[in-house]
């Protein structure tokens, strides 16, 4: 039985037990600190030497660890050099957007070796929708040419609520007694981890991206719907029930728009992907002029990623509209600031891709609606990794649970 089989063995017992944890902590200390010798293992597991020796044989004949002989020592023999093959295990991340899909692998090292962006694909809260993502993930691990049995666990991202604790989803996919999680991994073959994607975006821009030695950040996607990822103490902040961060939810308009949510007043009603579409649409039938009317598309088939290229594009209407947008969304943001007084603010998501054009008018209306005092601590900054977040994101969050990192 390998290390990895051992781990979710739950009949092991004992010594095996033990052991099996102990060659973890070991595997937790070189993914966090890098290459190191026995003697600092020994130190760090508070071990004899050994000890620490036959577990770090045991690793290295499993191809988890590697001897990088010997290192430069003050005095006396030198001592050798261990650490992690990263090829040795592999890590799964699924993003799931709207109309599209992100999956990557990411090895030991968190460095990404396998990612495709942007697959195609229709998120509808029906069975026929999850077997076709199920079929992409698989496409993709067969596409990969990484060997299953190299890969760990599988991350995967939805948008809406997620409890990560029990697995389950209850915006998408809710239709057994059994958590999402489970149907997953029955299905696919590989223990799964369900996250909410503006959470694991957060987390990804956090290990890997914009956010340096911040530890109270927040994250805001800014795409179809709004949602939250936050960062307290460089942690993730879940709630009593895993729901935190339901940012889009905030009752902040007077108005009788039914949000997704079925209340109405929400900050997505009016400021969100899906509001501004809405509003780009009532736009173009009450005769404003647009270049996504030159692109021979319906009013009906205008999607926000057209809104989206039309303003990169230099489109006056989605300009202005996306300006307005981004006021009301500074609202929301300045509440939040008032409420958290973060380091960070990060701008992510599709919205976050019309770079000043959002990032102005809300920090325009963050000044105008936040208290002096509070914000003049808080950057704003936009996604550094993009697309890329989510996957990243997805990826580390089970490397990290695995591990116990």
């Amino acid at each position: 039985m390998t290390f990895f089989e051992e781990l979710n063995d739950a009949t092991i017992s004992g010594v095996a037990f033990k052991n099996a944890n102990l060659k973890k902590a070991i595997i937790s200390y070189f993914a966090t600190v890098g290459s190191c010798t026995i003697a600092d293992l020994c130190k760090e597991l508070n071990l004899s030497a050994p000890k620490v020796n036959n577990l770090i044989l045991d690793l290295i004949s499993e191809g988890l660890v590697k001897d990088f002989g010997k290192v430069d020592s003050t005095g006396g023999r030198k001592p050798n050099v261990y650490g992690l093959v990263p090829e040795s295990v592999f890590f799964l991340g699924v993003d799931v957007k709207q109309n599209h899909v992100n999956i990557g692998l990411t090895d030991l090292q968190k460095r990404i070796v396998h990612m495709v962006e942007n697959e195609p694909y229709k998120l509808n809260n029906d069975r026929e929708s999850l077997k076709e993502l199920c079929r992409l993930i698989k496409n993709f691990i067969k596409e990969s040419g990484v060997p299953k049995d190299k890969i760990l666990g599988l991350g995967l991202n939805l948008s809406g609520r997620i409890n990560y604790s029990t697995g389950y989803s209850y915006s998408f996919f809710h239709f057994n007694e059994e958590p999402l999680s489970k149907v997953l991994e029955s299905e696919i073959g590989l223990k799964t981890f369900l996250e909410n994607d503006s959470r694991a975006m957060a987390f990804g821009e956090f290990s890997a991206g914009v956010v340096k030695q911040e530890k109270n950040v927040l994250f805001l996607n800014l795409d179809h719907g709004l949602g939250m990822g936050i960062m307290i103490n460089s942690q993730l902040y879940y709630g009593r029930s895993g729901f935190a961060g339901e940012f889009g939810h905030i009752p902040i308009f007077n108005n009788e728009i039914l949000c997704h949510c079925g209340k109405k007043g929400c900050l997505e009603t009016e400021a969100s992907g899906w509001a501004l579409t809405r509003i780009f649409k009532e736009k173009i039938e009450n005769g404003s002029s647009t270049i996504v009317t030159s692109w021979d598309l319906e009013s009906e088939h205008i999607q926000l990623e057209h809104i989206i290229e039309a303003a990169i594009n230099d489109d006056v209407l989605a300009i202005d509209l996306i300006a307005e947008i981004g006021e009301k969304l500074g609202r929301g943001i300045a509440l939040l600031i008032n409420i958290f007084n973060p380091e960070l603010v990060v701008l992510g998501g599709s919205l976050s891709t019309t770079g000043e054009y959002i990032r102005l008018p809300i920090k325009s209306a963050i000044n105008k609606y936040s208290l002096s005092l509070v914000n003049s601590d808080t950057q704003l900054r936009v996604s550094e990794l993009g697309e890329k977040a989510g996957v990243i994101g997805a990826c580390l969050l089970v490397r990290n649970r695995l591990l116990d990192l």
